[in-house]
């Protein structure tokens, strides 16, 4: 059901979602504006008088979560929210094209500036809760501890952002000011040991509860559960597999488990699931949402949004057959692997072309003798039938139906099909901002119709952060690498018989072979289980397996036949460690460059 702002400010009041909009509330307040205002900003150096009330403590931590929120815009895709990262992976691509895969980065870019500029922000703010919670804040003992922990964990969180990708960064554990900001890069071990100890005090402190119930009023803070999965996440990082497994134990003791229906996990009244560990809490308030609809939506989405990020083929191509044997277009169409990507096209064209459409095509080089008039559309579907279940889920494919925008005042189904012709009855073909071009397109955390969204800009469906499902597959991870396959597989399995795909070793075909084989499994299981969720990227630059899936020999932003409309190029093998930005090491004069980058 749409929300309204009224439901959205009922929802705050009781604290539901009390991380993003009660701190807009508190700005909109004069007595509250004013009091935060009257501090020196987050940006610098922290103010004690922001703890001086219970109130004002909450609202002090609401800002600590609300950092979450920095690099978050309506104005434009910022490139630094979390499913953004899946352009620089494996499973998604960006329409135009990357700095980062394009082999034309530097060290001014925005990315890495910006990045470390809003998690750093995110650091000290935690410090300053940290450190004035406990010597100013009139509060009850028990919250200031739970307070303490869950900024410790929020802590933790930035700088795990921070070392995933510059690998060593200064750590600051008090309020400073920004002329005191001299420290150099401590290695990448000891920022993991800062984000352990951290993580460990949050699980320690008896006031933090192990997880929070659906509708709980202090839903979407940080948990036990959730110290213990990130933790964990910490602990991979450093190849601690015993540690990281020990601690994902922790996270199912904790209560949490996987919901029952993929599809449906990703809908606002699931978001509170027990899947769900921790959160990014969005709601349908313009600065409060999410922006998947925009960037992620096609012109037939409600608001009329841009598909700024598309899915790669790459990810299309390895979601199995249902019964866990590996798909090959070949078993669909003889001899198309074979063929030059480009002539592959001919397969994606729509039903009864006009004989202008046909010369088109054949002026394009197409065998327009492959052509089938009356079933190509019916052909090519048979590529995505009978594939694992989460294909459907997280794509839209060619030929198949998008619930999307209102027409002559209702909602409009619309088809995927190649070429685009109308987007108006009858015919309502699905419309992109790249209408020259067929690409896959997500349908995970794209909004149907118009009854779940009332403005593009802002979706109200809370984004994982950590979700039980990434728990799992990295306790197989750890199992896996300590020698306990079986177990790993069972744990595998859970993620499976969710998805409704043939379980491993259920057959010849999923009969895993070995560790190595495993390994590859887990991998790609991560790959096909989260698209559009900010994890693989990461997962890739931690498996030191960027270079060789996303740098392969002929990857690029690709249609969906596979041809190659912005071609990859890889800069060196240097740019899976970011760049400290030149503002900072202009600024700092102790911070050392990573090597290979030039200031």
């Amino acid at each position: 059901m749409k929300k309204t702002i009224i439901q959205g400010l009922k929802r705050n009041v009781s604290l539901v979602k009390p991380l993003g909009l009660c701190f807009a509330l508190a700005l909109s307040t004069s007595s509250c504006k004013e009091a935060l205002l009257d501090t020196t900003p987050y940006g610098s150096i922290s103010s004690s008088n922001m703890w001086t009330s219970d109130n004002l403590t909450d609202l002090g931590v609401t800002g600590v979560y609300q950092a979450l929120r920095l690099g978050i815009t309506n104005s434009g895709a910022s490139g630094r929210e979390l499913y953004h990262y899946d352009r620089l992976g494996f499973t998604g691509m960006t329409t135009g094209g990357d700095e980062m895969v394009n082999g034309t980065v530097a060290t001014t870019s925005g990315l890495f500036s910006n990045t470390w500029k809003e998690m750093y922000e995110g650091v000290q703010r935690a410090n300053d809760a940290i450190v004035n919670i406990s010597k100013v804040s009139p509060s009850s003992p028990e919250k200031k501890a739970r307070y303490i922990a869950e900024c410790k964990f929020l802590r933790a969180y930035y700088y795990l952002r921070l070392n995933q990708v510059f690998k060593g960064v200064p750590v600051y554990l008090e309020p400073t000011s920004i002329d005191k900001m001299t420290k150099g890069r401590e290695t990448e071990t000891k920022v993991w040991d800062v984000i352990i100890q951290d993580l460990t005090d949050a699980i320690n402190e008896p006031n933090l509860p192990a997880k929070y119930a659906k509708g709980a009023a202090q839903y979407g803070h940080a948990t036990k559960g959730a110290a213990y999965a990130l933790r964990g996440k910490a602990y991979i990082y450093q190849k601690k597999w015993k540690e990281a497994a020990a601690d994902f134990a922790k996270v199912k003791e904790a209560g949490y488990t996987l919901f029952a229906d993929y599809k449906a996990l990703f809908k606002e009244a699931n978001e509170q699931s027990d899947e769900m560990i921790f959160s990014m809490q969005n709601i349908g308030i313009d600065g409060y949402g999410s922006t998947t609809q925009w960037y992620c939506g096609s012109r037939s989405s409600f608001g009329s949004c841009w598909n700024t990020y598309t899915v790669s083929p790459n990810l299309v191509d390895l979601y199995e057959n249902s019964n866990g044997s590996k798909f090959s277009w070949d078993d669909i169409i003889p001899g198309y692997s074979a063929m030059d990507p480009a002539k592959r096209e001919v397969f994606f064209l729509r039903n009864n072309l006009t004989a202008t459409e046909i010369t088109t095509f054949k002026n394009k080089g197409l065998d327009m003798s492959l052509y089938l008039p009356d079933g190509n559309e019916e052909r090519v579907k048979k590529a995505y039938d009978n594939r694992d279940p989460r294909l459907a889920y997280n794509v839209i494919t060619p030929y198949s139906t998008y619930r999307g925008r209102p027409i002559n005042g209702s909602d409009q189904t619309f088809t995927s099909r190649w070429p685009n012709r109308n987007e108006n009855p009858p015919v309502l073909d699905l419309t992109t901002d790249t209408k020259g071009q067929f690409y896959y397109l997500y349908r995970k955390f794209v909004y149907e119709g118009s009854n779940e969204i009332i403005n593009r800009q802002y979706g109200p469906i809370d984004f994982p952060i950590i979700r039980y499902a990434d728990v799992l597959l990295m306790w197989a991870e750890a199992l896996n690498e300590q020698g306990s396959t079986a177990e790993a597989v069972s744990l595998v399995n859970q993620v499976r018989a969710r998805a409704g795909v043939a379980l491993l070793n259920s057959s010849a075909v999923t009969t895993v072979s070995s560790q190595a084989d495993l390994r590859e499994r887990i991998r790609n299981e991560r790959r096909m289980e989260f698209p559009n969720e900010g994890i693989n990227y990461f997962d890739e630059l931690r498996w030191g397996s960027w270079k060789t899936k996303v740098f392969s020999p002929g990857n690029g932003v690709k249609q969906i036949w596979g041809s190659i409309v912005v071609p990859y190029n890889l800069k060196g093998d240097y740019i899976d460690t970011w760049p400290i930005p030149p503002t900072e090491t202009q600024m700092n004069p102790n911070l050392v460059q990573n090597s290979g980058w030039i200031n």
